[in-house]
């Protein structure tokens, strides 16, 4: 029962725990990792190292960040989030047309696992009415959106909202839909204009779809009217809008009001992916004061495909993944790997050249050795046979000295062959000032020789009753 009791409470905990990318503090919003126990009962078998031993004494080679990106990108680290978001959002230049609800950034404000913690969220629209039938939905009661969701009309259609309607106000989230006839420089100067006219905004974040018609000059102008001591800003410009799935593609951001900062009407962006990307710069510290462009990217080689993949295979959430693009982007990246570079040369043609060259070299060394050795060790032998064959000769005139000699030389020489060797060998040793105990070697000689014999004799005798069977057998028959 407490068991069962135990269980229900972990349950319990596990159940009500958000997993999210950000947390309550002020400084670091990504939820820590879990720690990990290890238990006591724990039995860790030797053999599980394999061959080369612990892990501890295996030396591990350094990988390329170059084909292997998770050797630069380190284990997901909290994001800085800033403090201020709270009180009043307002979220401008949306809900106009029948084609969209355009709930999604509504959703993503009102996360419950987001650093956002707006007591109130403003939709200002052209129609009231018309904004209510698009918003308050199923979805938004099941969320709790409706609990925090206000609307707020413009004076005039495509209107942005007045200073006295920003009042209380404390971010700001405009929406400018570009294209054909549509002054872009001025709705972000009327934007920055009215927002530092509000004392009540502290933050300003604006999107602007389909910048096609936003040169270098006119960027520059538009994103330098967003100066301002009392607020921080965050301006994102994209091409035209698509309806891709948010995070289905990798992108390139760049600065706005630079040469490479600009966008062609063939550089279309995910409608949902911009609003991401919006919305998370808004939330995050990195973003603040900064004005960017975001394009997709479809080349597979290029560096912010490998980057941006990598992130998301690496486990990085997307507050991380673009707080990583914004603060560190591809250019740290490419610095790590000319670092790596730098550590450990690349093999050039010539290094491999060389390398096989000493190959070859060693290889002959080695053959050459072999050669040595062989040739070594049949010198040896035939030096060996030669004074056991001398010895035994020696012995052969001594026994036909005394008389008692009933073999010829090569079958006496034949008969004690083996003796003759151990003497050979143990002389060559002698010969070559290797140590040597003659009566030891001599004793384990003979007791190694009888123990022969016997098994010889053993043998013989088994032989001979397989015979002697044999022979009874026939004679019964």
């Amino acid at each position: 029962m407490k068991f069962l009791k135990a269980a229900t409470a972990v349950i319990a905990a596990l159940v009500v725990t958000p997993a999210s990318a950000f947390t309550v503090s002020p400084t670091a919003f990504v939820q820590s990792s879990s720690t990990r126990h290890s238990s006591p009962r724990t039995i860790l078998h030797i053999s599980s190292w394999g061959d080369d031993g612990p892990r501890g004494n295996q030396v591990v080679e350094e990988a390329d960040p170059e084909t292997k990106i998770q050797a630069y990108l380190k284990q997901p680290q909290p994001v800085e989030a800033r403090s201020n978001l709270d009180g009043t959002c307002l979220v401008s230049g949306l809900v106009k047309t029948k084609e969209r609800t355009d709930q999604t950034i509504f959703d993503l404000l009102n996360l419950e696992d987001s650093a956002f913690k707006f007591d109130k969220i403003v939709a200002f629209v052209d129609d009231v009415k018309f904004a209510k039938k698009r918003l308050l939905s199923r979805h938004a009661r099941y969320t709790g959106l409706l609990d925090r969701l206000d609307f707020s009309e413009a004076i005039a259609a495509g209107a942005l909202p007045t200073v006295e309607q920003l009042d209380g106000v404390k971010s700001w989230v405009a929406v400018v839909s570009g294209g054909e006839g549509v002054d872009i420089v001025s709705e972000l100067t009327q934007i920055s204009g009215t927002a530092k006219a509000a004392t009540s905004i502290e933050n300003v974040a604006v999107l602007v779809t389909d910048a096609t018609s936003l040169d270098e000059a006119a960027a520059k102008a538009a994103v330098e009217s967003f100066a301002s001591d009392s607020f921080s800003f965050t301006v994102i410009a994209t091409g035209p809008i698509n309806d891709k799935v948010e995070g289905s593609m990798p992108y390139m951001i760049s600065e706005l009001g630079t040469a490479n900062g600009t966008v062609s009407a063939e550089q279309s962006f995910s409608r949902d992916e911009g609003l991401r990307m919006i919305t998370t710069a808004l939330a995050l510290e990195s973003g603040k004061n900064k004005a960017m462009t975001f394009t997709e990217v479809t080349d597979v080689n290029q560096t912010e495909t490998k980057l941006v993949r990598g992130l998301r295979e690496c486990g990085f959430t997307r507050p991380q993944e673009i707080e990583h693009m914004i603060s560190k982007g591809p250019e740290a990246y490419m610095k790590a790997i000319e670092e790596f570079r730098t550590r450990v040369p690349k093999a050039l043609p010539q290094d491999q050249w060389w390398a096989a060259e000493q190959e070859k070299l060693e290889a002959k060394e080695r053959e050459k050795q072999k050669t040595a050795d062989k040739d070594m060790a049949e010198k040896k032998k035939k030096e060996i046979d030669d004074i056991a064959r001398e010895w035994a000769k020696r012995e052969y005139f001594r026994k036909c000295m005394a008389g008692d000699m009933p073999y010829s030389e090569d079958e006496y020489i034949k008969s004690v062959w083996d003796r003759a060797l151990f003497e050979g060998d143990l002389k060559y040793r002698m010969l070559h000032g290797q140590a040597t105990d003659e009566r030891r070697e001599l004793a384990e000689f003979k007791k190694k020789q009888e123990k022969k014999k016997q098994v010889m004799l053993e043998r013989a005798k088994a032989a001979m009753a397989d015979l002697l069977d044999e022979d009874d057998d026939d004679d019964e028959e």
